[in-house]
């Protein structure tokens, strides 16, 4: 088996602080037709260059059912702006619609096998992996952005289509890795196509 979570694989299971006060795990979000899992930080360029495109997505598919997570699990020992009182400071500034939640110890993204900043992961209703990888194919400057992944993802999903694309590479910072230095990728990292 590979870092990352493989088609079919069901979602790990979490415990994560948000910045709205409150803790989650995966059984809050049972609700949901579908579940989007999404590893990102505060200060990544890719992240900033296409939160704004991941919002239109949640406001075009959250009224359809679908939950949204942003995990934060970068180390901050080389990235002090991605500590979690400027996460929820970057969520009173910037409202986004999605749970925000941090995952200190990085035990979820290794769970995951979160490869970069962005990285998405979508779920069925039965918590089921039926996409993974990037949002769009140019995050760090929307406006060059000709495919959005996600999106058709979710559209597949949601009216009962395959996926035409279920693998993609996420394009972004890698995750960063407690003790390691800032481009270090677990051994067992590669990419996904």
């Amino acid at each position: 088996m590979g870092f990352t979570l493989e088609l079919g694989a069901k979602a790990p299971d979490f415990s994560l602080p948000a910045t709205d006060g409150k803790t989650y795990t995966l059984k809050d979000f049972g609700a949901a037709k579908a579940l989007v899992v999404f590893f990102t930080c505060n200060h990544c360029p890719y992240v900033v260059g296409s939160d704004e495109v991941t919002r239109k997505t949640v406001e075009q598919f959250g009224p359809r059912g679908v939950a949204f997570v942003g995990i934060n699990s970068n180390s901050t020992e080389n990235h002090p702006e991605d500590t979690f009182e400027h996460m929820m400071t970057r969520m009173e500034t910037e409202r986004f619609p999605w749970t925000y939640c941090h995952d200190e110890s990085q035990a979820v993204a290794k769970a995951y096998g979160a490869l970069r900043t962005p990285h998405f992961y979508v779920f069925d209703p039965d918590r089921n992996l039926v996409y993974t990888g990037r949002g769009i194919d140019s995050p760090r400057d929307a406006r060059k952005a000709t495919v959005n992944d996600l999106d058709t993802a979710l559209e597949a999903l949601l009216t009962g289509q395959p996926i035409s694309t279920p693998v993609t590479n996420p394009i972004g910072c890698n995750v960063k890795w407690r003790g390691r230095e800032e481009h270090w990728m677990p051994a067992d990292a590669c990419d996904l196509v």
